[in-house]
């Protein structure tokens, strides 16, 4: 029986390793979103700083490790046995459920993942035993820290409404201080702000790392015999002033002396510090479950702790209630993984991607719906704001304008990429309010999430900077709702599934645990693949581009590409919603509508970028935007087509409606062959640019296939007429794909006539 909690600690091992991916990929926006989004600093050097954050950070984690031992429960009233079954439970359930966030590309809270799984299992076994001992409700409180549980609830709805309005608040203070033109500014308000900054990032990095740290246990008579602990939480005030002096300074002199960009240099000690933060304190959420059965299986084991040799459903696990020290070989260990999955994971890129684009100051592509609750907030806001501008006298109201006028910035459109989405003065307020911050509550001992505190700030800051115009409001503001949702959907998921897992494995042992783990992995691939699969999509050679060019020319060849991509798509799309129909195959039919949802979904991109197409257009060549528009627009007309196929096509086969019949198949395939035919005829000619002419081959074609699909809707008119007639959903359905064939037969020649009259022009025009 030993033998199977061996198995069980090695378990949680590689569980612990996977849990550092998937929580790294989470947690990594909470300190590269400021740095990769002001663009101060190349993405390498951001990467080798915070890399280094999170390598001492680790170092310094120890003293952390507490909360899964006994911050949650009480560890003597429960046995060996119940102990690891908690923890097998929290960590099976924190790596399908950080997964599950990143696979979405949403930031959530590992700390209060990690809290309420330990709360859900330690809740679902205190049941179990209670129930065992015909106890009461009520017993439940003998088992859990239950005043642990209410500060973290109560720390969750604090930290995200104070890190929204204090970071709104000072991000709105130092714009107006600052403005848009900061580098312009004189050299002591640089020199000021880099003060104050770097202050706020130092006491953080002293609160948050050396002060986890066992030299920070240690007496030194150089600060009169205390430790640098008690020393730092003593002397606040004295250490902030003279910090402040001295940082003030040197800032000074970097800007005046060596010509040092001091935002630059406060955001590389953010990000530094973020991370240090990060990796001392969420370390605990991915190996400190782990650890803690690591430790009890060897307290268990041990002769001289376990004297009676009593058996894992005998041993009383109130050692865990005592403060032992974590190895630092494998916090070492620990932070390399963290730091491998940083430079690695391409899911922390796409959270990092949904934090950034809710806070660019410029357009972004919204990943987000408006809902009522977001417009609702945005309608009461701007009605906040126009009744606050009237109360304010209007001279007033310019000066505050002028300082949040944004600096005109000439790019060429295809590069308009390269801006960050947002300067250097927010990502210093990012990285410095959120330092303040978790120090505060640091020192007051207050439990908090890095994750609500930074992505909270951030958002506030995004407000405060006038990056949520009513172009873009309703959209960020669903967004943020949607991701603080997330947060709260984490906590209490976390708690129900953990104690789920908790009471499945209580079930079925050691036969459970092995399901459950193999689900894990089933999982993790089956996600890892999916991800890849939607990135190489994104990637793909048949992918719809954008317009970036500026002439007429330009715009011809561009497009041109594009009218292929999309003919070969759809060619394929009709192909597979044909074949699927015949042979009544609902996962074939599923596919093909999913298909031409992306379709759908990328020429609704061209065409939200009309806008800025015509805007950047040279004069010469404002025919183009004419041109552009009707070819977005025959695009859709084809893909609408294609779609309605695919709809009625899935539904019909959906709701077990009659198989059509041979007659209607053959004609089907028949028309579907000629139109796949007509496709790649068409596209031969936008391939090789020849619009100098249309090809007589493909008008025959053209006419040839419209006359059959004319006279395959006359032959089902006749049938219908006729006493053996088929189903009307069966005709219904039959008719609408003749119909929509002949519309995107029609929307396809319309394209190349629209290239051939547009390439006849220039050629006239320009030669």
């Amino acid at each position: 029986m030993e033998n199977i909690y061996l198995l069980m600690v090695v378990a949680l091992a590689i569980l612990a390793i996977a849990d550092l991916v998937v929580g790294v990929s989470n947690d990594a926006v909470n300190f590269l979103n400021s740095a990769i989004g002001s663009k101060a600093v190349s993405f390498k050097t951001i990467m080798i700083v915070a890399s280094l954050g999170i390598a001492f950070g680790a170092v310094f984690s120890s003293g952390m490790m507490e909360v899964a031992r006994k911050g949650i429960f009480v560890p003597s009233e429960f046995y060996f046995n119940e102990i690891m079954i908690i923890f097998m439970a929290v960590m099976i359930t924190d790596i399908l459920l950080l997964d599950f966030f990143n696979t979405l590309g949403m930031p959530t809270s590992t700390t209060v993942s990690i809290v309420f799984e330990l709360l859900g299992a330690a809740v679902a076994m205190a049941l179990i035993k209670i129930g065992a001992d015909n106890g009461t409700f009520s017993d439940v409180s003998n088992y859990i820290n239950t005043a642990k549980a209410t500060q973290i609830i109560l720390g969750i709805l604090l930290s995200v409404v104070v890190a929204f309005s204090v970071g709104a608040f000072v991000q709105f203070i130092s714009r107006l201080l600052l403005s848009f033109n900061f580098e312009k500014k004189a050299n002591w308000v640089g020199a000021l702000f880099g003060g104050v900054a770097l202050t706020a990032m130092v006491y953080f990095i002293l609160m948050k790392g050396i002060k986890g740290a066992d030299i920070a246990k240690q007496s030194f008579d150089i600060i009169g015999g205390a430790t640098i602990k008690d020393f730092l939480e003593n002397n606040v005030f004295s250490i902030v002033t003279v910090s402040f002096v001295i940082w003030s300074l040197l800032s000074y002199f970097f800007i005046t002396i060596l010509k040092t960009n001091i935002y630059k240099l406060i955001i590389l000690v953010g990000t530094f510090a973020l991370a240090l933060a990060f990796a001392g304190n969420d370390l605990v959420n991915f190996i400190g479950v782990p650890i803690a059965a690591w430790q009890s299986y060897q307290a268990w084991i041990d002769p001289l702790v376990n004297v009676d040799g009593l058996a894992a459903a005998e041993f009383s696990m109130d050692i865990l209630g005592k403060k032992v020290a974590t190895p630092t070989l494998l916090l070492l260990f620990a932070g390399l993984v963290m730091v491998l999955t940083l430079w690695f994971s391409s899911k922390a890129k796409n959270v990092v991607k949904t934090s950034l684009d809710l806070s660019s100051q410029g357009e972004t592509q919204e990943r987000f719906n408006p809902n009522f609750f977001s417009r609702t907030l945005v309608r009461g806001s701007m009605m906040i704001s126009k009744y606050t501008e009237i109360m304010i006298p209007s001279s007033l109201n310019k000066k505050i304008d002028k300082q949040f006028e944004k600096p005109v910035i000439e790019l060429d459109k295809g590069k308009i990429h390269e801006l960050p989405a947002f300067d250097m003065v927010r990502a210093a307020v990012n990285l410095m309010v959120a330092g303040v911050l978790i120090s505060i509550a640091t020192s007051y001992k207050l439990p908090l999430s890095t994750t609500y505190v930074t992505f909270m700030v951030a958002m506030g800051t995004s407000l405060a900077d006038r990056a949520w115009g009513s172009e873009s409001a309703v959209y960020r503001v669903a967004g943020v709702l949607n991701v603080i949702g997330g947060w709260f959907g984490t906590a209490l998921s976390a708690f129900i599934a953990s104690a789920l897992v908790a009471y499945l494995i209580h079930l079925g042992g050691a036969t459970m645990i092995a399901v459950l783990l193999l689900f894990v992995v089933i999982v993790l691939v089956r996600n890892y693949m999916s991800h890849h699969k939607k990135i190489g999509q994104i990637k793909a050679e048949d992918s719809l581009n954008k317009a970036e060019s500026k002439s007429i020319h330009g715009v011809i060849e561009e497009s041109a590409d594009n009218i292929s991509k999309a003919l070969k798509r759809v060619g394929r799309i009709n192909n597979t919603t044909i074949n699927g129909l015949v042979n009544q195959d609902l996962a074939t039919l599923k596919k093909a509508k999913g298909n031409v949802k992306k379709l759908e979904t990328e020429i609704e991109h061209l065409q939200n970028d009309i806008f800025y197409f015509i805007k950047d257009l040279d004069d010469s060549y404002l025919g183009a935007s004419k041109f552009y528009i009707d070819i977005i627009g025959s695009l859709q007309d084809i893909a609408q087509s294609s779609s309605l196929i695919a709809k009625v096509s899935h539904k019909h086969i959906n709701n077990n409606h009659k198989k059509l019949k041979k007659r209607q198949i053959e004609e089907l395939l028949e028309i579907n062959d000629k139109l796949i035919e007509l496709f790649d005829k068409i596209r031969k000619v936008f391939d090789s640019r020849t619009f100098d002419k249309i090809v007589p081959d493909i008008i025959e074609s053209k006419l040839s296939l419209l006359t059959e699909v004319s006279d395959s809707i006359h032959k089902q008119v006749e049938r219908t007429r006729q006493k053996d007639t088929t189903s009307p959903k069966n005709t219904t359905l039959y008719f609408l794909i003749l119909l929509e064939t002949k519309d995107l037969i029609k929307a396809c020649m319309n394209i190349l006539n629209l290239y051939y009259d547009e390439h006849d022009w220039e050629k006239k025009n320009f030669g």
